[in-house]
């Protein structure tokens, strides 16, 4: 998913791909047609998804464009998602935009971690495999905030907050490591 579909097309433009970033909403655009989107509302309000009208508040430009920043044309377009980014993507609206932004974020990082050619910095990491950890040894332990034993099904309920909470805190570093690398700072 580090690229669009190969049968795909922009659905701005409805061509080719020129420059693909993909939104947090997972639906993929030319970098130029997006940028275009953005600015023909309100510059200074996040553009809203052509396809699910969905608030995209991150572009991640797809490898092929990051490897052809040497060309002007590229380099461009890749400034302006960049501010972009700089703008919008260092926090979302709330807890149901972070919830809807859950599987693009968690999907782009099981791939990062699973891949052996590229690296999230070793802190990173920690921290994310720490949260895991926590929350798989209090699902697995006998001590709960709700026990199952008394308040049966009900009490399954503080194990998939505590999972949840998980997923939202390292989406949330996840988050911010993208908002780092196309963002700029």
């Amino acid at each position: 998913m580090d690229a669009p579909p190969a049968n795909d097309f922009c659905s701005v433009c409805h061509s080719n791909f020129k420059i693909p970033c993909q939104a947090n909403c997972s639906h993929w655009f030319c970098g130029d047609c997006i940028m275009l989107v953005w600015h023909h509302g309100s510059a200074i309000h996040p553009c809203k998804c052509p396809l699910c009208r969905r608030q995209i508040t991150l572009l991640v430009p797809g490898e092929a464009s990051l490897s052809q920043r040497q060309d002007p044309e590229v380099a461009e377009i890749l400034g302006k998602v960049q501010t972009y980014n700089r703008l919008f993507g260092g926090h979302t609206n709330g807890l149901f935009q972070s919830m809807q932004d859950l599987p693009f974020l968690l999907r782009r990082l099981l791939r990062e971690l699973m891949d052996p050619q590229r690296s999230l910095p070793l802190v990173i990491r920690a921290r994310v495999y720490i949260a895991m950890i926590v929350s798989v040894v209090y699902i697995i332990s006998p001590i709960d905030i709700i026990p199952e034993g008394i308040l049966g099904i009900v009490g399954l309920l503080d194990d998939l907050l505590i999972v949840l909470i998980c997923f939202l805190y390292v989406a949330a570093i996840y988050r911010s490591i993208l908002c780092f690398r196309h963002g700029g700072s």
